[in-house]
């Protein structure tokens, strides 16, 4: 528990106490320090409602809710806010129980859930570039910091190896090289193990075969043909396909553990493909499918919708799936088979429809029971000095490969101007560029609501200064040259006294914080909540190292509490890094 949420719960004991409602009890940080650390303002309201002069009711309040040695000071000011400030031993009771606790004061849930948490979104043929980076680091974030909480968490890359861009991909390469085995209408195999096409090829082929789809209705007529002929379990294309996703994969896992993130699933669209007859089937009988122009559709409007929600269309008139039948399909075997209580999609904000019309099938047929959620995690658009999407110079697509060399040139060149990492081997100075550069490319994004579309500025998010990610990494290398040099002077850390130091006491509050910053971060499924409380431990942490001279203190008391401290802070901005994604490089 952190100390605002037992400082809440007090209030509120008191408030209840009074007659009133106990959620006039919150507590939050105080806007002006200088009268007090923690603030309440539910008298106003609370009088408003008991008919009551507000200033009378929160002098009755803090009778109420005092206590020996708790409070230093609870005082009324303005028209009835309540002033507060806990006493240096209660605050140092309070560190001191998250320094002893692995969760860092953080609560495990209770009870826990399964939970799904579907992001990164690769497709076959195609190299990850710019535009999967949001959902990669956003979903990782997001899958680390329910798991820290106790959940049961089950990251899922969800591969795009199916559907129509598949069938798009075969009819090029069919017109380019029709005299390949896989397209003997009469060969059931066996066929070459070595793939004939590379990543390069791919990415080559699906952009051409997607323009001439779009321009040549015989064209499309014969992608979409050979989609269904796929899905028929042909036995050439099935082999072309398995090549295609070998190609492709090696190349995207290679892109996320660059990233560092990581999946403990590589389920595709393919998995669910034998579900779906039975699915559609079951769908049937229940009585939410009907058929339109031969095609299958369920109808998912409600009542009050603001606007109108069509319908979702789960089988076309010439028999092929869609990406909404696999995605029902994918819910049907989370349910069944992972045992999930929470599907969290992190896929960008513009398919928030698809997602709506899916979700409600869902639950409207009983693939997934009332009791399990279904959440878009949606997000903006990373843009470029024109704010418009991110593009290379030539207006291309910016791989994702290159953007992590991008970026950790970039982290390259700062660590020289700052002259950090100097006399260091060139592997290591090479591993801490990478590191630096991941933290910047991934605090740039996450310290931005996932909501919002940011502007992609190098130079900023490369910067050892302000709000970005190496300056988080600099400062926690700085608790560990802090910690290295006591223990080479035979100082260690003991017990925390009661602070000395104003910098110091500010920095034992920001971190009673911890609780409430991931309590924040999962409720809005907002990581950058986390990164907030980040850049405050690192900021109020600077200010304590500036203001007291750990090192060269002659009280060994006191020196060995400082000790303790930077400890303390320490694991609680690397385990915040963490849920971030970000590496902590031992030192600099």
């Amino acid at each position: 528990m952190s100390l605002l949420s037992d400082l809440s719960r007090r209030f509120g004991d008191a408030f209840e106490k009074l007659g009133l409602d106990r959620l006039h009890g919150e507590v939050v940080v105080s806007q002006r320090p200088e009268l007090g650390q923690f603030q309440c303002n539910g008298a106003l309201a609370a009088a408003n409602a008991a008919a009551r002069a507000p200033r009378e009711l929160a002098s009755e309040v803090i009778e109420a809710v005092s206590e020996p040695g708790r409070f230093a000071e609870l005082t009324v000011a303005g028209p009835g806010f309540i002033n507060i400030t806990v006493t240096d031993e209660h605050l140092v009771g309070f560190v001191a129980g998250a320094a002893d606790d692995p969760q860092l004061g953080v609560e495990r849930a209770d009870p826990t859930m399964v939970v799904v948490v579907d992001y990164g979104g690769p497709n076959v043929a195609k190299a990850m570039h710019v535009g999967h980076l949001r959902a990669s680091i956003i979903g990782d974030s997001l899958r680390r910091l329910f798991a820290f909480v106790g959940h049961r968490t089950i990251g899922d890359a969800h591969f795009g190896d199916w559907g129509l861009q598949i069938g798009q991909v075969i009819t090029e390469l069919r017109r380019r090289r029709p005299e390949l085995p896989y397209f003997d209408p009469d060969s059931t195999g066996p066929y070459p193990d070595e793939p004939p096409v590379s990543l390069d090829d791919l990415q080559e082929l699906y952009p051409a075969a997607a323009r001439r789809s779009r321009e040549d209705p015989d064209y499309r007529a014969e992608a979409r043909q050979a989609t269904v002929d796929l899905q028929g379990r042909r036995p050439g294309y099935v082999a072309l396909w398995q090549h295609f996703v070998a190609v492709s994969r090696a190349s995207q896992e290679d892109d996320f553990a660059a990233l560092g993130v990581r999946f403990d699933l590589w389920m595709g669209e393919s998995d669910v493909q034998d579900r779906i007859p039975d699915l559609i089937e079951r769908m049937r009988h229940q009585g939410v499918t009907e058929v339109s122009d031969g095609a299958v559709i369920v109808s998912v409007d409600e009542p009050g919708d603001a606007k109108e929600v069509p319908p979702l269309l789960l089988v076309t008139s010439s028999g092929a799936y869609l990406y909404s039948t696999t995605d029902l399909a994918t819910i049907d075997q989370r349910v069944a088979e992972l045992g999930a209580d929470l599907i969290l999609y992190v896929v960008d904000h513009r398919q928030a429809l698809h997602f709506e019309q899916v979700f409600r099938a869902a639950h409207r047929s009983g693939i997934a029971p009332a009791r399990v959620g279904l959440e878009h995690i949606g997000f903006g658009t990373i843009n470029g000095p024109d704010g418009k999407p991110f593009k290379t110079r030539a207006g291309g697509v910016l791989a994702l490969g290159d953007l992590i060399d991008l970026v950790t040139e970039a982290a390259r060149r700062r660590l020289d101007e700052a002259e950090i990492a100097q006399g260091y081997s060139e592997e290591e100075r090479l591993g801490i560029a990478r590191k630096v550069g991941i933290a910047a490319l991934k605090f740039g994004d996450l310290q931005n609501h996932r909501m919002s579309n940011y502007l992609f500025d190098l130079e900023r998010f490369t910067s050892f200064e302000g709000k970005t990610g190496p300056y988080l990494l600099y400062g926690a290398v700085r608790m560990k040259s802090i910690l290295r040099k006591a223990e080479g002077l035979g100082f260690a850390p003991s017990r925390l006294v009661a602070p000395t130091v104003e910098a110091e006491r500010s920095l034992m509050l920001v971190l009673t914080r911890m609780p409430g910053a991931v309590a924040r971060a999962i409720e809005f499924r907002a990581p950058n909540h986390l990164a907030e409380y980040a850049y405050e431990v690192v900021t109020e942490f600077n200010r304590f190292y500036d203001a007291c001279h750990i090192l060269t203190e002659q009280d060994s008391d006191v020196r060995g509490s400082w000790l303790r401290l930077v400890g303390l802070t320490l694991r609680l901005l690397e385990r915040l890094l963490d849920l971030l994604g970000i590496d902590v490089p031992d030192r600099m």
